[in-house]
C-alpha cells in the first residue's frame, strides 16, 4: 500500500526538522548546514526548499517553536509582583536568545518588525509577549507597584524594545558581559517606575 502523498509530505518535514534539531543540539545553530540536514534526512536539496525555502526558514520553525515554549513556561507561572521579578520571568528566553547571534537576527528578521521576512509562528511569539507583558503591567499597576500614566500595552512594547536593546549590546565586542536579564533591570525600573 502506498502512503498518500500528504503524509509523506508530512512524515519528510517532520524527518528534516529532526534532524535539524540534532544537529543544533549536537553543534549549536551556527553550525546547522543544508547539505549535512539533507544529508542525515536522506533526501535531496530540492526536498529540502521545498519544505523551506532555505536555512533561515527552517531555522525559523525551529526558533520560533522553542520560543513559543518558553512563553508557555512564563505563562504557567504566577503573576510577577515586582519589576525585579519580570526581569526573572525573561531570563531563560533572554538567555537561549543571547546564546548565539543568529537566533537573535533571525527572530528579528522573520518576526516583521524588520523587513518583509515574516514566519508566522515568531510573529505569534513577538505578538504573545507584548500581551503577555501588558496582562503582567496592567496587575502591577493595579496594586500601585508600577507608573500607571501610560497604558499598559504602550509600556509592554517599551519592554520588548529593551529586550532587543539589550541582546543587541551583549553582541557586541565593546560592552563587558552580563546575564541579559541583569542589563534588562535598569531599563525597566527606568521605564516602569517613570
Amino acid at each position: 500500500m502506498t502512503r498518500a502523498p500528504q503524509k509523506r509530505r508530512l512524515e519528510t518535514r517532520a524527518k528534516l526538522l529532526s534532524v535539524a534539531e540534532e544537529i543544533i543540539a549536537a553543534e549549536g545553530v551556527s553550525a546547522l548546514r543544508v547539505e549535512d540536514v539533507v544529508a542525515r534526512a536522506e533526501v535531496a536539496k530540492g526536498t529540502f526548499f521545498a519544505h523551506f525555502g532555505d536555512k533561515d526558514g527552517l531555522l525559523a520553525v525551529i526558533l520560533g517553536a522553542r520560543v513559543m515554549g518558553y512563553l508557555d513556561a512564563m505563562e504557567a507561572q504566577p503573576q510577577p509582583q515586582t519589576i525585579a521579578e519580570i526581569a526573572q520571568r525573561l531570563a531563560p528566553l533572554l538567555e537561549f536568545v543571547a546564546q548565539d547571534r543568529m537566533i537573535f537576527d533571525l527572530l528579528l528578521r522573520y518576526s516583521g518588525t524588520t523587513g518583509a521576512e515574516v514566519d508566522e509562528v515568531v510573529t505569534q511569539g513577538f505578538l504573545r509577549q507584548i500581551t503577555l507583558f501588558a496582562g503582567w503591567i496592567a496587575a502591577l499597576q493595579a496594586k500601585g507597584i508600577i507608573r500607571a500614566d501610560q497604558d499598559a500595552g504602550l509600556l509592554a512594547e517599551g519592554i520588548q524594545a529593551f529586550l532587543n536593546h539589550v541582546l543587541a549590546i551583549g553582541f557586541c565586542v565593546e560592552h563587558a558581559k552580563q546575564p541579559p536579564a541583569e542589563a534588562l533591570l535598569p531599563y525597566l525600573s527606568g521605564w516602569l517606575r517613570g
